[in-house]
């Protein structure tokens, strides 16, 4: 994309590859961002505008009220804006006011929009006054081996589902210990899906609950974390 301090190259990112590692400012301080994941954690990354916007505020206060799902599900999450590191510092301190509860996640400071381009979360259409771009409302769930997992982009105007995002992670810890899928509109407990590749036969070795034959290419099975 090209504004008037040139062109900003930005990375696209597809699932199953590494998320790019990276230092930056927070405001809790410099981090690696790898480093700051940690050994066997899930992470979500996720952008947003700017500091001291409306629905931006909401997001970012609806994050710190779930922060026991996050934890329950060893994911660490980390938020990210074009903003400097002081102006993270000031506008948490309306957050937690307004919203009742302690912002206790880090900030990313990206001013010169570098992390944004590794990720590929800018906005060529929404620029600031001096003509630079704003990050969109990117996600990036990414696991414990570091890969892309899923992401997922709203507009500006659009406030996230951070019980979605949730749901996501539920699926993929789910999935990634189990030979199932799961189908439109799941959640833990529901049934799930058996995978197409396993015969019917095993299928009813391997998931002690039973299976249900809708179709041969279409199997469920319990919840088996339920």
């Amino acid at each position: 994309m090209q504004s008037k301090f040139g062109d900003f190259k930005q990375n696209f990112l597809r699932l199953g590859d590494e998320a790019p590692n990276f230092e930056a400012d927070t405001n809790q301080g410099k981090i690696n961002f790898h480093e700051w994941i940690g050994e066997g954690k899930w992470c979500v990354l996720f952008s947003h505008p700017r500091d001291f916007t409306p629905v931006c505020t909401t997001e970012l206060g609806r994050v710190a009220q779930l922060s026991k799902k996050w934890e329950e599900r060893n994911t660490k999450v980390i938020a990210l804006s074009v903003d400097k590191v002081d102006n993270h510092g000031r506008w948490i301190s309306d957050i937690d006011e307004i919203v009742g509860c302690k912002v206790t996640f880090p900030i990313i400071a990206d001013p010169d929009r570098r992390i944004s381009c590794l990720y590929g979360m800018l906005n060529q259409e929404h620029l600031a006054d001096d003509g630079m771009p704003f990050t969109v409302r990117s996600v990036f769930i990414i696991g414990p081996d570091r890969k892309v997992k899923a992401s997922i982009t709203y507009p500006a105007s659009t406030g996230r589902n951070f019980d979605e995002i949730i749901r996501v992670i539920d699926s993929l810890q789910l999935t990634v210990t189990h030979k199932v899928a799961t189908p439109a509109d799941w959640t833990p407990g529901k049934d799930v899906v058996v995978l197409p590749t396993i015969p019917t036969d095993e299928a009813r070795k391997i998931f002690s609950k039973g299976v249900t034959e809708v179709r041969p290419w279409l199997r469920t099975t319990p919840d088996p974390k339920a």
